[in-house]
């Protein structure tokens, strides 16, 4: 097995022809929160992120293209720890603890991911592949822009912060309804007066949208502390695009925190900077794209 890739964290893709799956794979005992802020989320295994219930751990996160139909990807890395004994302990053993989130591209149509595409892309994690940004694993069939019934360019990107002895890295999958926003509030590809459908009916994609993210730190933290790290992310959403959290995006923050760093940071400067991480990821996967 070859060295991990963010952090202690194996990541990897599998991209077909206009759709893809990403796989993060932390190592055992990763702490795990997140929320949901749009309106018609695509997901897997989420309300056992809550703080309040049983499991504070998961084994792997699964970023896919198909919307609910690409939510299968996970059954393919489900089966592939199941086969290496990793989960969460149970009389039955351990049962592997799979978190899915998926965007809508155009795969929904023609053949969106399957167990396959997720297997394949937790094989390429753990081969120590390059793990590649811009429009190729689950970001292969993102786009942005869709209020003002644009297709600007989405995809799959990456950014970090450090805050003190601790590290935060973010991918975010960038498929929103909203412009990208760069660092001076502008939108990055329609212009600021272009014709935004700000009133009246929907435009015809508004159903195609939602950004997905995952925000990773070495930092020992408790499932709350994740949750409220999984917050920052959204707020990273919100620096970014515009608009977001509409009600037709499926906007989701997953937080993990792998407890490699003990001391040395404090959690409020954390969650500063992976808002600011988070901004930078969405930004970096459509200048990529």
């Amino acid at each position: 097995m070859s060295a991990p890739q963010l952090l202690s964290t194996y990541v990897g893709n599998w991209t077909g022809s206009d759709t893809g799956v990403t796989v993060i794979l932390p190592p055992p005992g990763t702490v795990a929160s997140g929320e949901v802020r749009g309106g018609a989320p695509a997901t897997r295994e989420f309300a056992l992120l809550e703080p309040t219930r049983l499991v504070d751990r998961v084994d792997a996160v699964v970023l896919s293209g198909g919307s609910a139909f690409g939510l299968s990807a996970a059954d393919g890395v489900l089966g592939l720890l199941r086969e290496r004994g990793l989960g969460f302990p149970t009389p039955a053993g351990p049962v592997p603890i799979v978190i899915g989130m998926s965007i809508f591209d155009d795969s929904v149509r023609t053949s969106p991911p399957d167990a396959g595409a997720g297997r394949a892309a937790a094989l390429a994690a753990w081969s120590g592949a390059e793990f590649g940004t811009g429009r190729m694993g689950a970001g292969t069939g993102a786009s942005t822009g869709k209020w003002r019934q644009r297709r600007d360019p989405g995809g799959i990107g990456r950014a970090g912060r450090t805050c003190g002895s601790a590290r935060v890295e973010v991918i975010a999958v960038v498929n929103a309804w909203g412009d990208v926003l760069g660092p001076d509030g502008d939108p990055l590809f329609a212009e600021a007066d272009g014709p935004a459908r700000v009133g009246g009916d929907a435009p015809p994609q508004a159903l195609t949208n939602t950004t997905i993210a995952v925000v990773l730190t070495d930092a020992r933290l408790s499932k709350n502390d994740c949750y409220l790290l999984a917050q920052s992310g959204h707020a990273g959403f919100a620096k970014a695009l515009h608009p977001a959290h509409a009600r037709f995006d499926g906007d989701a923050v997953v937080a993990l925190a792998t407890g490699d760093v003990t001391d040395g940071y404090d959690i409020d400067h954390l969650r500063a900077e992976a808002a600011a991480a988070t901004a930078a990821a969405i930004r970096a996967a459509v200048a990529q794209g």
